[in-house]
């Protein structure tokens, strides 16, 4: 067939009458004007940042909202927050110090969460106002907390006279209790008259948790293997009070014969310096039986410790041992900022994995160099 040769004007022609007469798939329709991909009404409104007297006001006018703000400036790690921080906690301490502090521990699967959840409603309607820290495992990839116990408590988490605060332990025992005492302060100011401070209870917090509360409560479970398991002499030499949980059921007859075991071992310990010998309860939180003898417990042992002086003893001597953990936290944090411990430390580091220097020869080094910027 012969090639034919259309000029351009003649094929423009034909497509713009192909166009007029006869609807085409292959017809591409002009497009609306597409929207712009932001708002052109947006505007970024910049957040007001409180002044540290907005902070204590608020804190002293039980602000929830303003409290919650004060403890992340806290755990911040900004040293501009911290300044702020320390600031604001000195003006609190002198509105502190007016409520009880209690520690409560366990095995994880002894149920804390629920025991505390049904307690607190029972504190709260008697007239306290509770506050809840706990000291949650954090992620190792975003440093947040893993339980989360806010979304666990749901009946008291919308009750006005609770504030609940998980936070996360960062892989940091010491930092996150002294952080944890500072918050105690905050909330005493708050007007939070019972503090509950719940550990992780898989590691070493339980040791940072009892220098700074005025009862330690141990929660047990029972039913899951050899009772004797939970009868550690370190825990259980810290223990007040001891609640057996879960006490409902089938495994009420159980939940005695493991409360007879705890019993039996506590008596084998010598007399603490509190002088109270420890007592053991059963208890369930699912039909409520129990608790209102454990709190009663509690009452018993705040009375006991006041009249004999060892409740005053106890807080003097915890503020004495926090201040000592200050300077060292201090003192730590200060070393490790000093510009030149930071240049120094990779080189250092370097060395030590290819054992071309020993690790207390490269620290009593990098000890040197910074006090020698110190002086």
């Amino acid at each position: 067939m012969p090639k034919h040769n259309f000029p351009d004007d003649h094929i423009d022609h034909y497509e713009n009458h192909h166009k007029e007469h006869f609807d085409s798939a292959l017809n591409v329709n002009s497009g609306v004007e597409q929207p712009p991909v932001v708002n052109p009404h947006f505007r970024r409104v910049k957040r007001h940042t409180l002044t540290t007297d907005e902070y204590v006001e608020g804190i002293l006018a039980s602000n929830i909202t303003i409290l919650s703000q004060a403890i992340t400036l806290i755990e911040s790690h900004n040293p501009a927050h911290y300044t702020q921080a320390q600031e604001i906690i000195e003006r609190c301490l002198p509105h502190s110090g007016r409520s009880v502090r209690i520690g409560i521990t366990g095995v994880p699967g002894a149920g804390k969460s629920t025991f505390i959840e049904a307690v607190g409603g029972m504190v709260t309607a008697d007239g306290h106002k509770l506050a809840v820290l706990a000291i949650d495992p954090s992620s190792e990839r975003s440093g947040g907390s893993i339980l989360g116990d806010k979304t666990r408590m749901e009946s008291i988490s919308s009750n006005p006279d609770v504030f609940i605060r998980p936070s996360p332990s960062a892989g940091s025992l010491g930092g996150v209790a002294r952080k944890t005492r500072e918050t105690i302060v905050l909330c005493e100011a708050a007007g939070f008259d019972v503090i509950f401070i719940e550990t992780v209870g898989v590691g070493q917090s339980e040791t940072a948790v009892h220098s700074m509360v005025d009862l330690f409560m141990l929660l047990q479970i029972s039913g899951a293997g050899d009772e004797l398991q939970g009868i550690k002499r370190g825990i259980m030499e810290m223990a007040d009070l001891v609640a057996i949980t879960k006490a409902d059921g089938e495994n009420v007859a159980k939940a005695q014969i493991a409360r007879t075991h705890f019993i039996n071992a506590l008596m084998l310990f010598p007399t603490p310096e509190s002088e109270w010998r420890p007592k053991v309860y059963t208890c369930s939180a699912v039909d409520k039986s129990g608790l209102r003898e454990v709190w009663e417990g509690v009452e018993e042992f705040l009375s006991f410790t006041k009249n004999n002086g060892y409740f005053h003893r106890n807080r003097q001597r915890q503020s004495k041992y926090w201040m000592y953990e200050t300077i060292n936290e201090a003192l730590k944090e200060h070393f490790y900022r000093n510009p030149a411990v930071e240049k120094a430390l990779p080189g250092y580091e370097q060395k030590v994995l290819e054992d071309r220097i020993s690790s207390f020869i490269a620290a009593k080094e990098l000890l040197t160099a910074y006090f020698s910027k110190t002086e």
